[in-house]
C-alpha cells in the first residue's frame, strides 16, 4: 500500500474546530489560555466546540471528520493528552497539539507556539505534516518509550495524581519524591533488547542492559539529548541502552548524556531499527510519552506517517526540504555506536 504524502492541506470549506481541554494538564489552570485561544479562532470565522471529556471530543471529531465538515481537533494539554488523541482519533483527523502540559515534547518538536493568537492562525493557514509514530504493544506513541527506573517513577507520579496530589496537576517537581524513593529501593533488573534492522531480515540482541529507550522524536525529559538524531519522518526508531544499573551509574549516564558524550561510553549502545522487543525475567514497568504503559514484555514497531499534525507553513517547508535533501528517508541506513 502506498504511503500517504508527507504534507497536505487543511480542508478549505470546513468551519468546525473541536477543542479538547485537559484542565489537569500542567502546573496551573489553563482555563484563561483556553478561553483566549477560542476567542482568537472564532475571530477568524470558525466555529469552536469545547469539551473536557476525552471520549466525547474524539467521538465527535471522528464522526464530523467522516462527514467531511471537521477542520481539525485541538488538544490543549501535554504529551499525555497528545498520546490519548493519536490513539482515539480516526486515521486522517488533523491534530493541533497546543502546549499546556507539564511536558510538551511533541509540540516543541513541531514548534507550536504557546501564544494563543499564533496557535489560532494555524487553524487558518497551517499545513498538515504526517508524522511517524511508534506502536508499543499496539498502542501508538509520538515521542518515546522506555522501561525500568524512569518508567517506575512515571507510574508512582501517575498514582499520586489519581489520588489528588497537587489537585491532580503535574510538574517536574512531582517526580522528586518518587525518584528519591526509587533511588533507595529500585533493584535495576536486567533487560534484554532484540531489534530488527531496516531490511527486516536480521535480528540483533542487546543483553543484559539496565536502561532501555526507544525514540521516535529526539526529545526526552527536560531536553536530555539521548538520541538527537531521531527523526519523526525517517521510518525508523532510535534505540539507546545503558548496560549497568545503579543510582550512581544512572547519574553518570545522565551527566554524560547532558554533555552529548554518552555515545562514546563502552556500555552505551545507540542503534536504529524497525522493530524492537524488550523483555525481563521479572516484572518491569514501561512508559509511553510520560504516561504509564504497562509491564514488559514490550513489542514496538514503526507506524510510518500515521499521525497528521498541523504545523506552521515554515515548519512544513523545513521538514519537506530536509527530507528531499536526505533522499526522502533514512530507512536504508542503520547506525550502531558502542
Amino acid at each position: 500500500m502506498d504511503q500517504p504524502s508527507l504534507l497536505d492541506t487543511l480542508p478549505s470549506d470546513t468551519k468546525l474546530v473541536m477543542l479538547l481541554h485537559n484542565p489537569k494538564a500542567g502546573r496551573h489552570s489553563s482555563q484563561r489560555r483556553m478561553e483566549k485561544l477560542v476567542r482568537s479562532i472564532q475571530e477568524l470565522g470558525y466555529q469552536v466546540e469545547v469539551s473536557t471529556d476525552l471520549a466525547q471530543a474524539t467521538e465527535v471529531a471522528n464522526r464530523r471528520h467522516e462527514a467531511g465538515d471537521l477542520r481539525c481537533l485541538i488538544g490543549l494539554g501535554g504529551d499525555g493528552t497528545a498520546l490519548e488523541l493519536i490513539n482515539r482519533c480516526s486515521t486522517g483527523v488533523p491534530l493541533l497539539l497546543y502546549p499546556a502540559g507539564t511536558s510538551n515534547l511533541a509540540a516543541s518538536y513541531l514548534e507550536i507556539s504557546k501564544n494563543p493568537i499564533e496557535a489560532a492562525r494555524l487553524v487558518q493557514s497551517g499545513r498538515v505534516l504526517r508524522l511517524d509514530a511508534g506502536a508499543a504493544n499496539g498502542r501508538l506513541f509520538l515521542v518515546m518509550a522506555s522501561c525500568g527506573f524512569d518508567a517506575a517513577a512515571v507510574q508512582m507520579v501517575h498514582r499520586r495524581r489519581l489520588q489528588g496530589h497537587r489537585g491532580g496537576h503535574g510538574s517536574f517537581l512531582s517526580f522528586l519524591g518518587p525518584i528519591f524513593h526509587l533511588m533507595r529501593t529500585y533493584p535495576f533488573p536486567e533487560l534484554s533488547v532484540t531489534y530488527t534492522l531496516h531490511d527486516h531480515r536480521e535480528e540483533k540482541v542487546l543483553a543484559p542492559v539496565a536502561w532501555a529507550f526507544a525514540f521516535n522524536l529526539p526529545k526526552y525529559g527536560w531536553g536530555l539529548p539521548l538520541t538527537p538524531q531521531a527523526d519523526g519522518m525517517d521510518g525508523q526508531l532510535d534505540i539507546c541502552t545503558f548496560a549497568r544499573g545503579g543510582v550512581m551509574r544512572g547519574l553518570w549516564y545522565t551527566a554524560m548524556s547532558q554533555l552529548s558524550l554518552h555515545s562514546k561510553l563502552p556500555d552505551c549502545t545507540i542503534v536504529r531499527a524497525k522493530r524492537i522487543r524488550i523483555t525481563a525475567t521479572q516484572p518491569v514497568d514501561y512508559q509511553l510519552d510520560g504516561d504509564p504503559g504497562g509491564m514488559l514484555p514490550l513489542d514496538i514497531e514503526i507506524a510510518v506517517r500515521q499521525v497528521p499534525v498541523i504545523v506552521a507553513p515554515r515548519v512544513a517547508d523545513k521538514y519537506a526540504n530536509r527530507t528531499q535533501v536526505e533522499g526522502g528517508s533514512d530507512a536504508s541506513q542503520s547506525t550502531d555506536t558502542a
